[in-house]
C-alpha cells in the first residue's frame, strides 16, 4: 500500500475529494490517500509541499505558479476548477470605508505572503490603478485571523472567496465593497516532483478517480442541500455557486494556458520573470 498525503482548503470546491475518500476508492488501487485541511490556504500548502508534509495539494493557480518559480520542487499536473475564483473584498462591519476606491492606501490583511489573498490583493490594486509599491500588508494566517485583524483595527480590508465569506456578510461580521475574479482558472492539482518520479501510475489513478467524481458532481441527488448544510450556507448561495463553477474533469493541461497566466502575472507585477512552461507543469495524459 502506497501512503500519500493530500491537502486542500476545507471549502465546497473540495467536497468531491471527500466523497471519493469516504468511498475508499483509492485503496482499490493500493493507495492510502489521507486528506489534511489547510485553513491557511495556498501559502500554507506550498510550504507543506516544499517540506514534504503533503504530496498532493489542491492549490490556487497563481500561488503555486509563483512558488514553483521560486523553486518549489513540485509540478502542476492538472487544472482542477476551470472557472475563476471570485474574491470578495471585505471591510469590518463598523469600518468607515464605504467604497472600494477608498482602500488605495489602506492596510490589507493577507493569510501569508505568496498566498492567494496576497497575490489577488496585488491584482485588485493593479485593476484599480493603485500604486503597487505602496501596498501595506498585515499577515493574519487564515480567515479567523482576518476577522480578528479587521475587528481590532490592525488591518482595513481582507480578500477571501466570495461564497465562503457570504455568511459573514449576512451576519454583519463583514461588509463587502466589491469582488475581484481571478483572470484565470482558479484551482490546480500540484504534486511533489519526487512522487511524480517514483509513482506516476498511482498519480494517474488519483486523477482518474477524482475526475470521474467531478464529471457528474452537479447531478448528484440533493447535492445543493448537502453542501448548504455541510458548509453552513444558504441554499440559494450554494445553487448560485454551483451554477458558476466548472470542474476540469481530466482535460490535458494546455501549456498555452500556463504561458498566458504567467504573462498576466508578469503584467500585474506578481512575478518578476517567466519560466519555461515545462518547469511548471507535468502533463500526465501524454
Amino acid at each position: 500500500m502506497l501512503h500519500l498525503k493530500i491537502g486542500g482548503v476545507p471549502e465546497h470546491f473540495n467536497y468531491p475529494w471527500y466523497l471519493t475518500l469516504k468511498n475508499k476508492e483509492y485503496t482499490q488501487h493500493g493507495i492510502n490517500l489521507r486528506w489534511k485541511d489547510f485553513h491557511g490556504g495556498t501559502g500554507q500548502m506550498t510550504k507543506a509541499l516544499r517540506e514534504g508534509n503533503v504530496d498532493v495539494a489542491i492549490v490556487l493557480t497563481e500561488g503555486i505558479i509563483k512558488d514553483i518559480q521560486e523553486e518549489n520542487p513540485s509540478k502542476i499536473v492538472q487544472t482542477y476548477v476551470d472557472t475563476p475564483l471570485i474574491w470578495g473584498i471585505h471591510v469590518g462591519a463598523q469600518s468607515t470605508f464605504k467604497h472600494l476606491s477608498e482602500l488605495e492606501h489602506a492596510t490589507v490583511a493577507i493569510s501569508r505572503f505568496g498566498s492567494g489573498s496576497h497575490l489577488m490583493a496585488i491584482v485588485n490594486a493593479y485593476n484599480q490603478g493603485w500604486d503597487l509599491d505602496s501596498l501595506q500588508f498585515k499577515v493574519v494566517k487564515d480567515l479567523k485571523g482576518g476577522i480578528a485583524a479587521l475587528h481590532a483595527g490592525e488591518a482595513d480590508y481582507f480578500m477571501w472567496e466570495h461564497f465562503t465569506t457570504k455568511p459573514l456578510v449576512d451576519n454583519g461580521t463583514f461588509r463587502r465593497l466589491g469582488d475581484c475574479p481571478t483572470p484565470w482558472p482558479c484551482f490546480v492539482i500540484a504534486v511533489r516532483d519526487e512522487i511524480l518520479s517514483k509513482y506516476p501510475e498511482e498519480v494517474r489513478h488519483i486523477l482518474n478517480i477524482i475526475n470521474d467524481q467531478t464529471k457528474g458532481f452537479k447531478q448528484l441527488p440533493d447535492i445543493d442541500s448537502i453542501l448548504s448544510v455541510r458548509y453552513e450556507q444558504r441554499l440559494e448561495d450554494i445553487q448560485k455557486w454551483l451554477s458558476k463553477t466548472t470542474w476540469n474533469s481530466g482535460q490535458p493541461i494546455d501549456p498555452k494556458l500556463i504561458e498566458g497566466i504567467q504573462n498576466k502575472m508578469l503584467h500585474f507585477n506578481v512575478i518578476q520573470e517567466k519560466k519555461n512552461v515545462h518547469h511548471v507543469i507535468k502533463n500526465m495524459y501524454i
